[in-house]
């Protein structure tokens, strides 16, 4: 009984730190895009590969644990990897110069300011600018 609860316990975790959909279905539609993107032989290791093929061959649903873990890691790589980078740069550098800029308006009185770190437009708009900014420019 004590063994169940701790595996829906942990189950229940898994699923509300990574709300990556596992089924053949999601993974056939993750490959077919990663090939076309050609980010699956860049990406994964000739073994992974193998894992996610041999996944989409056997399992219908995904029910163990373990594999859920090994290909919700792979699954991630993949995602991260196929994002654009206005996306990357967004979090990459975006994110840090609204926070950093929204503590210097703080500072300066503004209350509002708070509200610009989670700003998704503001951080859209300072990602643009600093890629569309000449290096010597940069700071």
């Amino acid at each position: 009984m004590q063994n169940q609860q701790s595996r829906e316990t942990l189950r229940k975790t898994i699923s509300y730190q990574s709300p990556i959909p596992l089924g053949r279905d999601e993974l056939v539609r993750i490959r077919s895009k990663a090939i076309r993107r050609g980010i699956w032989f860049k990406t994964l290791t000739r073994s992974e590969r193998a894992q996610v093929d041999l996944t989409i061959r056997v399992v219908q649903k995904i029910r163990s644990l373990l594999l859920a873990r090994v290909l919700s890691s792979l699954v991630k790589k993949l995602l991260e990897a196929m994002e654009s980078m206005v996306v990357h740069m967004m979090k990459v550098v975006g994110r840090p110069l609204a926070e950093r800029l929204s503590q210097i308006a703080q500072k300066w009185g503004n209350a509002s300011a708070s509200r610009w770190a989670k700003d998704l437009a503001f951080i859209q708009y300072l990602t643009i600018t600093h890629i569309n900014t000449p290096t010597m420019f940069q700071v």
